[in-house]
């Protein structure tokens, strides 16, 4: 019997026991049976993160002789060690020079940054527009806007890649962040959000003078930021891991993403699966710093509006 069929037995009999303790009145088994499932789904999902960690620091001949580290008196060399991140911070050649990893991840983290922002901006812009303005053919556009989100981006791959061709636009980051620069769910979500923002806040505005475009900036955007760490956070990971237009549309060894790159490292250190690994621990460090410093807000963001339509 291994260890965790014993842990599972112990669990298991501590809740009979429990039970058997007091049938009447079965609270204390049941408050142990939850936090019983609640611990176990945590360290289900966090063990794929923990196994990660440790076989990033192994070498690839012990990489399977244990799951996460081994026992403190069989730590060695080989168990735990820096030289898969020595390797993948070494420059790799190309046509264009010598290429080094931290680049792809400057890359990446511009773009996602870039993507983000641009679509912040516009995608808001254009909620307020639909939900606080009247104007001619605005039920038609609302339509379209909903109507697009359910186009598969694989029909659009040719036609964006010949637009960008004719705007000479390939092989450059503008034709990842331009063709992108509105989202259809930012749209939704935004409109969503700025219709629960009563109108006698907005003439308030108007009767002190402000602009239309100081009203939307300094009065309602401040008012939706949790909709708006929502979306950056939903913006970002999407773009972070990006993979089919970047892959078509970049072609410059030094320009590629993470995504890109990383799927090249499975043929590049076919024998030496630790650095492949290395370099996912370290794909997921900003994505996983960006959640933490947003998780207060992003189930309020993504709730919000909800109810009114």
């Amino acid at each position: 019997m291994n260890a965790l069929q014993f842990s599972l037995l112990f669990c298991a009999l501590l809740f009979i026991v429990l039970l058997i303790v007091d049938p009447r009145r079965p609270r204390w088994a049941l408050w142990y049976l939850r936090i019983t499932i609640l611990v176990g789904a945590t360290l289900l999902v966090l063990a794929p993160f923990a196994w990660l960690l440790a076989a990033a620091f192994k070498d690839s001949s012990v990489l399977n002789e244990y799951v996460f580290f081994p026992p403190p008196h069989q730590l060695s060399r080989e168990t735990v060690n820096l030289e898969n991140f020595e390797r993948l911070f070494r420059g790799q050649p190309s046509t264009e020079g010598t290429v080094y990893f931290w680049q792809y991840l400057v890359n990446s983290l511009f773009l996602a940054s870039a993507t983000t922002v641009v679509q912040l901006f516009f995608s808001s812009l254009t909620g307020y527009a639909l939900a606080k303005y009247e104007f001619r053919g605005k039920p038609v556009i609302t339509l379209f806007v909903l109507g697009s989100m359910m186009i598969p981006g694989m029909v659009l791959v040719a036609p964006v890649y010949e637009m960008l061709f004719r705007l000479r636009l390939l092989d450059s980051y503008w034709g990842l962040i331009v063709p992108g620069a509105v989202s259809a769910y930012g749209v939704f979500l935004f409109r969503q959000a700025f219709l629960s923002i009563p109108e006698e806040m907005l003439d308030a505005g108007r009767v002190d003078g402000a602009s239309e475009f100081r009203i939307y900036w300094s009065l309602v955007v401040p008012l939706v930021r949790p909709v708006s760490a929502a979306f950056c956070l939903v913006t970002f990971l999407g773009t972070w891991n990006a993979y089919l237009f970047p892959n078509i549309l970049l072609q410059s060894r030094h320009k590629l993403t993470l995504p890109i790159v990383l799927n090249l490292y499975i043929e590049e250190f076919s024998n030496q699966m630790g650095v492949f690994l290395a370099g996912t621990l370290l794909a997921i460090v900003p994505p996983a710093i960006l959640f933490f410093a947003l998780q207060r807000e992003f189930i309020g963001g993504l709730t919000s509006g909800s109810v009114k339509g």
